[in-house]
């Protein structure tokens, strides 16, 4: 060891041993000032003030900290000529005196809990000391809980363990407290007990664990247990609890219910419906179900499913059930009734197929297991209630499909329905169908005919030629002409005759020429042959008039004989002799120009294309 060393430590001892004999019982000039309590959080970090007055004239000789009590004092660090100097090499990295003299901890532990004493020499003034107390603490880790067992049975005359919760690590010591439905619990002799254990850790942390027994009741199964944590944290209380749980009361079956699934509704046919037998005890019975012994179900959840039930499936049911504690067997039954409505029935007095003017009565007929409503219905419309419907003096209107509609007033929405085709005997009726019927000559077009008739009937055509391609659904006949197109059968149209035994019925199909010009222009050329006409009467008017006035100056002139010879060979001349005729020549349309006259009177053809003459002779 160096001399310098020696020189210090000898020095440190003298300043102690004059420290020890100063403090006797003579009063101290040198005030020191620490706190009575510092709290630090365990892992962290403590500071601890020492503050003291410096008198003028006077110097800062040493510092001391002492652990322990003022008899029983351990020195563990001091301050000596701005040098720290640790009692045991242990301390170096775990404590030191900061700038103003504080006693720094670090990274504190569970031992650092004791009472620390701040000694400060200030040479010829003398030397002064005090203490405090660090405490330190940690809060818990969350509290765990572990259920004694899956299942705890009720009524038992002893005290059952249920749980034990643990609260880990922590510093001081924590207790713990137990609340059922939020109600705090206490030792009972007979109801509930209480013990914990407290364990130090190797770290000096302590764990402690609660054990919770008690007497189990049936009523217990709706219950809600949880621990509570109580400890301290930097001198403050605070509390932490635990994840609320149930505990399983066993108990034994008393009461067994049966009923379908649907109990709150009366059941009919095609509903999907579960028989369910429920006992009340835990575990649930064992289940038997049966209708009669020859049919016994045993479903271990006490459920019997019947999809889409039928009228058979009623009846009395039975549930067995067997307790697996007690052996105790219980049992009751339920009765069934499933509703039906059958789809109806329609009978006719008089035939189906009825003449016209005869009268056909209609009766609709079903069974159902409850009230019914009966009503006819024609193309959705409502046309009489009951279950009688009388059709008098049949016509060709009063045909087609009748609906008989039941229902259960009782069952709102359940509805079974049957129809009937009423046909009637007449001659055929025509049925329109829609085509083109513009064409162009020389092409060939497909023309259809529709008839609607009972009895069988037949249909031809006004003509031999072409195909015909014939069908017929239920009453309705149809015949389709594919035909090419002629001048005959543009000037006549085509007739089609539906027959029965009974009479028959003819269609007419009149055929026109297809345009090949705007629509608008044959209007136009309408007006121009118009307009050409007019200006042909008007020119036949000038030239008449012209003509007349020549007549009369020859006449004058003694040209002209007046007899009644000169008047024959004027009005009644020779044929083709002296002809004067005016040529009107149509621009018109084949179609429009065969609605013009001739000079006799009679209608041209739509074929007849010729000129035009008026002949002035008459």
């Amino acid at each position: 060891m160096s001399c310098g060393r020696l020189n210090s430590l000898a020095l440190l001892g003298c300043l102690l041993l004059a420290s020890s004999c100063g403090r006797g019982d003579a009063e101290t000039n040198v005030e020191v000032s620490v706190p009575d309590v510092v709290e630090a959080e365990i892992g962290e970090t403590a500071v601890i003030n020492c503050e003291f007055s410096l008198p003028e004239n006077s110097s800062l000789a040493y510092i001391n900290w002492f652990s322990g009590e003022k008899i029983a004092r351990k020195r563990i660090i001091s301050l000596l000529q701005d040098k720290e100097d640790w009692a045991e090499d242990q301390y170096r990295d775990h404590l030191n005196i900061a700038k103003n003299f504080s006693l720094v901890i670090k990274k504190v532990t569970p031992q650092d809990a004791k009472f620390y004493i701040c000694q400060v020499g200030l040479g010829s003034v003398g030397v002064g000391e005090n203490r405090t107390k660090l405490q330190v603490s940690k809060a818990p880790e969350p509290p765990e809980v572990q259920l004694a067992k899956d299942g705890f049975r009720a009524a038992e005359p002893t005290l059952q363990e249920i749980a034990t919760c643990t609260a880990r690590n922590s510093f001081p010591a924590p207790s713990i407290a137990w609340y059922k439905n939020r109600e705090a619990l206490h030792t009972k002799d007979e109801e509930t007990g209480i013990h914990a254990t407290v364990i130090t850790e190797s770290s000096g942390l302590i764990t402690i664990r609660s054990m919770l027994s008690a007497r189990v009741a049936k009523e217990d199964r709706e219950a809600q247990f949880h621990c509570q944590v109580n400890y301290t944290l930097m001198g403050t209380n605070k509390t932490t609890i635990s994840e609320s749980f149930h505990i399983n009361v066993l108990y034994a079956t008393q009461n067994l219910n049966f009923m379908p699934d649907q109990s709150n509704q009366e059941l009919k046919e095609g509903d999907n419906v579960t028989l369910v037998c429920e006992g009340d005890g835990n575990p649930p019975p064992e289940y038997t179900l049966f209708k009669t012994e020859d049919t016994q179900y045993s479903p271990p959840d006490g459920k019997l499913f019947f999809p889409s039930i039928v009228r058979n499936d009623s009846g009395l049911y039975w549930c067995k059930a067997l307790d697996l504690h007690t052996l105790d067997e219980l049992i009751t039954s339920v009765n069934l009734v499933v509703n039906y409505l059958d789809v109806p029935t329609i009978s006719s007095v008089g035939p189906q197929e009825p003449m016209e003017g005869e009268d056909l009565v209609l009766t609709c007929s079903t069974t159902g297991s409850g009230p019914l409503k009966y009503q006819w219905k024609k193309k959705g419309k409502l046309i009489r209630d009951g279950a009688v419907l009388n059709l008098t003096s049949i016509t060709y209107e009063k045909m087609g499909n009748y609906t008989c509609v039941v229902t259960m007033p009782d069952f709102p929405g359940w509805v079974r329905s049957q129809h009937i085709i009423i046909a009637v005997r007449a001659k055929p009726q025509k049925v329109p169908v829609e085509q083109n019927l513009s064409v162009q000559e020389g092409e060939v077009v497909d023309l259809t005919c529709t008839f609607y008739s009972v009895p069988r009937m037949n249909i031809s055509w006004s003509t031999s030629n072409g195909t015909v391609h014939t069908s017929r659904r239920k009453y309705y006949y149809n015949s389709t002409l594919s035909v090419l197109v002629t001048k005959e059968i543009l000037t006549l149209g085509l007739n089609c005759t539906g027959e029965n035994e009974l009479g028959s019925e003819n269609q007419h199909f009149p055929l026109w020429l297809k345009t090949k010009v705007h629509p608008k222009k044959p209007e136009t050329r309408a007006q121009e042959s118009k307009g050409v006409i007019i200006v042909a009467v008007i020119v036949f008017l000038l030239v008449f008039a012209v003509l007349g006035a020549v007549l009369y100056f020859l006449h004058k002139k003694g040209k002209l004989a007046c007899g009644r010879s000169g008047k024959q060979e004027i009005t009644r001349p020779e044929a083709h002799k002296d002809e004067i005729v005016v040529e009107v020549k149509s621009d018109k349309l084949p179609e429009e120009a065969g609605l013009l006259q001739g000079a006799n009177g009679e209608k041209r053809s739509p074929g007849d294309q010729g000129e035009k003459y008026i002949d002035l002779r008459n």
